[in-house]
Parts: C-alpha cells; structure tokens; sequence
C-alpha cells in the first residue's frame, strides 16, 4: 500500500462504494421519473440540480476527493466555480437577447 495515493488510515471500504451506487441509480431514477412530471418550466432547473448532485458524488468519492488533502479540494473548487461563472455568463447573454424582434 507503500504507492497509495491516499493514506493508509483512509481505506475506502467496500461498503461505502456500495451506498454511492445506490445514491447514484436512486438520484439517476428520480431524474428519469421527473421527465414524466408535469414541472413546466422548472424542469431544467431540478434535472440541472440532480445531475449536479450526481456530479458531486462521484466527484468527492470515486474521484477520493473527500480524503485528499485541502489544496486538492481548492483545486476541484476553482474548477466549479470557473464553470460556474461560464454557466453564468452563458445564461445571461441568451436571457438578454431579443428573440423574435429582428
């Protein structure tokens, strides 16, 4: 275990990548489930909520950002929040144009 990338005391067990399965296949339904509701006009917005949840899961466990040291967590944070900003600035300039008035 002399080449883990993690330390020794933080052993991932078995188990625990048993309960992210099931939080995955449950959150991966519950956004399939909610392409048959009736939302209207949230329904970006919660499958967007859901995939970001997915997204984070699998970020901080799989990806074993959860034991990793606090500079690797800055480093995963700089990343969101740069497409953060992306999303952001993307969204505004399609919300500000005038759609059909030309």
């Amino acid at each position: 275990m002399a080449n883990s990338p993690l330390h020794p005391k933080y052993e991932v067990k078995v188990s625990s990548y048993v309960l992210v399965l099931l939080a995955l296949i449950v959150l991966s339904c519950l956004n399939t489930g909610l392409a048959f509701l009736p939302v209207g006009i949230f329904h970006p917005i919660f499958a967007v909520g859901i995939a970001v949840a997915e997204a984070m899961i699998v970020i901080l466990f799989f990806m074993h950002i959860w034991w990793s040291s606090k500079l690797m967590k800055l480093t995963v944070a700089a990343g969101f929040f740069t497409f953060l900003v992306l999303i952001v600035m993307t969204l505004s300039d399609y919300t500000s144009r005038a759609w059909g008035l030309w």
